[in-house]
């Protein structure tokens, strides 16, 4: 009795467990970014590329209002000089709140909001968004993929069927990484959308990871700074815990030798 009772509550876990992961649906690839893993780092090349798909294509309607723009010339970051970055901020208009009026922006200004209301802001999307998932409730394949932003973001923007739906007056398009399987932003890229400097390939898959590690690094631009930290920290915890048992053997020495010798 006592078995069928664990063997139907089990049951009705796992069936739970399995409704659930398919209520959020989506299939989200995995890519493989330079800045992924301990020793990890961001490529500035492809960062510069994923400014320009922003820049071109992105910022007409998605805003990034956390991100200063003095950061694009940060060290870890697009490499930008302070010259370019002046260049590249007098494109954007920002509301100066002294005068009241629009200006062209400097580099101690933010990127400028969203253009749209419906459109979310991208400054910490590639943090906040979750794009792995292990089995329900335990979240184990986030502890060996990471949390999988960029690769979220990338998916989406990859994950255009084509097909289309209309519900009360609001067009969807099917995507096969979004959640609910449709969404309302149009496909934002074609795959020859933009023209790199660098003479990269330009195609769809491209143009998706390099606006994706932009973003990543957008929401995270000083994760290589806390990773060195995070290296030096460990390596004081090493040589701590050898001092500390060398310590132990030279104070605990004379005593263990008297006692071998009674």
């Amino acid at each position: 009795m006592i078995r069928k009772l664990t063997l139907s509550v089990l049951a009705a876990m796992a069936l739970s467990s399995g409704a659930a992961l398919a209520a959020e649906g989506g299939h989200v690839e995995d890519y493989a970014f330079s800045f992924e893993g301990p020793f990890g780092s961001y490529d500035q090349n492809q960062l510069r590329r994923g400014l320009k798909v922003y820049t071109e294509v992105c910022s007409a309607c998605h805003g990034m209002k956390f991100v200063p723009l003095r950061t694009l010339s940060a060290p870890g970051g697009p490499g930008y000089t302070d010259a370019q970055v002046r260049a590249y901020a007098q494109q954007f208009q920002v509301l100066d709140e002294q005068t009241g009026e629009y200006r062209p922006a400097k580099p101690t200004d933010h990127f400028p909001p969203s253009n749209m209301e419906s459109a979310p802001d991208l400054s910490l999307m590639a943090k906040a968004r979750a794009g792995f998932h292990g089995p329900y409730g335990t979240g184990i394949s986030q502890l060996v993929n990471g949390m999988g932003g960029p690769e979220y973001i990338a998916s989406i923007l990859t994950g255009y069927t084509g097909e289309t739906k209309v519900e009360a007056g609001t067009t969807f398009y099917e995507n096969t990484a979004f959640p609910s399987g449709w969404i309302a932003m149009p496909p934002p890229l074609m795959g020859d959308d933009v023209e790199y400097d660098d003479g990269h390939a330009t195609d769809l898959h491209h143009e998706a990871q390099d606006v994706s590690a932009f973003l990543m690094w957008a929401a995270e631009p000083k994760m290589m700074a806390r990773k060195q930290a995070g290296f030096v920290g460990v390596g004081f915890l090493v040589l701590l815990s050898v001092l500390l048992y060398l310590t132990n053997k030279r104070i605990w020495a004379p005593i263990k030798g008297k006692r071998n010798q009674a």
